[in-house]
C-alpha cells in the first residue's frame, strides 16, 4: 500500500518513539494516537504482502520499507514475521462484522455462512487467509494466533445460537460453538483442501445440515 513522502517522514518520525520503550509481544498493545497509525501502517503493509507474495516471502525490512516505519520499530515491535502474522489476526479479529440479528436461527446461520464464503472468495482476503493457513501449518504461534482468531469469532457469534434456543428453534443445551463449526467447515475444506469453489450453493448446503443436525440433537453438550 503505498504512502506519501509526508506520510512516510511522519511515521518515520514516530517510530523514534516507539524504540524508547520496551517492547512488547506482538499483539498485547493497543496503542492510540501515532502508535497507532505506526501499528495500522505496519499490518496493512504486512496484509498487502501475505495477499501478494504468501507468509514464506515475508521481510521485515520491506514491510518497514512499505509501511514508512523505520525498520528498528518493526523489529522492536513485532520480532520476526511469525509476530506480523500473529498481531494482523488479532487486528482482523477486532475488525471483524458484529454477528447479525435476523429474528431466526436459519437466517443467523445464513448470514454467517455468507460472510466466510465472501471472504474466502475475495480475490485479495482470500489469498491473505492461504497465506495465514499456510503458516500456521509450519509455525506453532501462528497456529495458536489463527486458533484464537477462530475461537474470537465463534465466541462473538455464539450468541445467536443462545437466541434460537430460546425461540424453541433448536433443543436445550445445543452447544453453539460446534454448531457453527458445522456451518463453516465444509466452506473451509473446499477452500484449503480441496480448493474446489465455493459457491453460495455450498454455503446454503451448509447451513441446512448443520441446522438438520442441530435440531436433531447432535450439538447437545455431554
Amino acid at each position: 500500500m503505498s504512502r506519501t513522502v509526508a506520510e512516510s517522514t511522519e511515521l518515520m518520525e514516530q517510530e523514534t518513539h516507539l524504540t524508547e520503550s520496551q517492547p512488547a509481544s506482538p499483539g498485547t498493545l493497543r496503542p492510540g494516537g501515532r502508535t497507532a497509525k505506526v501499528r495500522r501502517a505496519v499490518l496493512d503493509a504486512t496484509q498487502d504482502a501475505l495477499a501478494d507474495t504468501g507468509f514464506h516471502a515475508l521481510n521485515m525490512d520491506r514491510i518497514a520499507a512499505t509501511a514508512g516505519v523505520g525498520k528498528t520499530t518493526v523489529y522492536r515491535r513485532w520480532g520476526s514475521p511469525v509476530g506480523l502474522v500473529t498481531d494482523l489476526l488479532h487486528d482482523m479479529a477486532e475488525q471483524s462484522l458484529p454477528a447479525s440479528d435476523t429474528g431466526s436461527l436459519a437466517g443467523d446461520l445464513r448470514t454467517n455462512a455468507e460472510l466466510v464464503r465472501a471472504t474466502l472468495t475475495d480475490a485479495r482476503m482470500g489469498a491473505v487467509f492461504r497465506a495465514v493457513i499456510a503458516a500456521a501449518a509450519c509455525d506453532e504461534d501462528c497456529a495458536r494466533a489463527l486458533a484464537d482468531f477462530y475461537r474470537t469469532r465463534l465466541g462473538e457469534w455464539a450468541p445467536v445460537v443462545a437466541k434460537g434456543e430460546a425461540r424453541g428453534e433448536i433443543p436445550a443445551g445445543t452447544d453453539p460453538t460446534e454448531l457453527l463449526r458445522a456451518v463453516s467447515a465444509p466452506l473451509y475444506y473446499r477452500f484449503a483442501v480441496t480448493r474446489e469453489e465455493v459457491t453460495a450453493d455450498v454455503a446454503e448446503r451448509a447451513v441446512t445440515a448443520a441446522l438438520a443436525a442441530a435440531r436433531d440433537g447432535v450439538f447437545i453438550r455431554a
